[in-house]
């Protein structure tokens, strides 16, 4: 029975993963829509910091809000 289920999620995935590739190809396209207006690329320094710096940044500042806003209603442990 296990090898059954083993085959079963493998062919699932599989037609999962080909159908995914199908779908996307268009956006793979090399030609121009129409319309089509992109606007100027970034630079190195705005990818990084648009796609790394900003999320890491984020991060911090809601991890360092969730932290302040636990410690506030804890009661002070005097023994």
């Amino acid at each position: 029975m296990d090898k059954k289920n083993a085959l079963r999620a493998g062919a699932v995935t599989a037609g999962t993963t080909l159908m995914m590739l199908l779908m996307t190809s268009p956006a793979l396209a090399l030609t121009r829509d129409d319309g089509d207006d992109p606007g100027p690329g970034l630079s190195i320094g705005e990818t990084l910091g648009l796609f790394v710096a900003a999320p890491i940044v984020l991060f911090l500042v809601i991890t360092g809000l969730v932290m302040v806003g636990d410690k506030s209603r804890k009661a002070p442990n005097q023994g």
